[in-house]
């Protein structure tokens, strides 16, 4: 893809993020769920805070097009890598685990994510915004231009690191209040939680490796080591 046109499609991705997260944080609160919202806010859902990535991502992307553009290659080198490494370890295994782990619970039985009482708070093109359009989007970044993805090690640390981060806010919450985030997880003992949190880990980097063999096969080896 040129580089003026891939500059116009990541402007274009960042502000439509840009406009899900803020028609998310305007959603109307005047009939809401009681266990919605509370504690954590929307801040302990995995979903808004992979709004927030992708928003970031994309912008991290755009300003990597126009530093290109303008010929500012040696600050663009720095931009490249960051939105590389954001790419690869974050914004593509986790937009693909909301939207693929999402839809699966909820055909299974909606209550567990998603309860019926939020379709009076979030409308259908929102909840669609927030769920299904992140994955193809995210397929479509990789179709349209190539990453650099870190060396395996370093990269599965990475999002290791990050995804027990949100484990443990997700506990945190849990001591705080005493519900749960997702109510799916009020249905598990302790040693079934551990081998669900365990099992989520294995997918996430499952969609880690799903992504790196997409970006080579498509563009080729392209590593970087840092």
């Amino acid at each position: 893809m040129e580089i003026s046109t891939l500059t116009v499609y990541h402007c274009l991705v960042f502000v439509w993020y840009f406009f899900v997260v803020y028609a998310i944080a305007h959603v109307r609160t005047e009939e809401r769920p009681s266990e919605v919202f509370l504690y954590g806010g929307q801040w302990k859902y995995l979903t808004i805070l992979n709004l927030i990535l992708q928003a970031v991502f994309y912008g991290v992307s755009f300003l990597a097009d126009v530093l290109r553009l303008i010929k500012k290659l040696r600050c663009a080198k720095c931009v490249i890598s960051s939105r590389d490494l954001l790419f690869s370890v974050l914004a593509f295994p986790v937009s693909t685990f909301v939207s693929i782990s999402f839809w699966i619970l909820y055909t299974y039985n909606r209550e567990l994510v998603y309860p019926k009482s939020l379709d009076g708070v979030i409308p259908l093109w929102l909840n669609h915004a927030m769920h299904t359009a992140v994955l193809p989007i995210a397929v479509l970044e990789i179709l349209a231009t190539p990453h650099r993805y870190p060396a395996k090690k370093k990269g599965l640390i990475l999002l290791g690191c990050v995804s027990f981060l949100y484990i443990g806010w997700v506990l945190w919450i849990y001591s705080v209040t005493g519900e749960w985030v997702y109510p799916l997880f009020a249905s598990f003992n302790p040693a079934g939680l551990v081998a669900f949190f365990t099992g989520s880990l294995g997918v996430i980097i499952t969609f880690y490796n799903f992504g790196e063999f997409l970006n080579r096969m498509i563009w080729g080896q392209s590593k970087f080591c840092f």
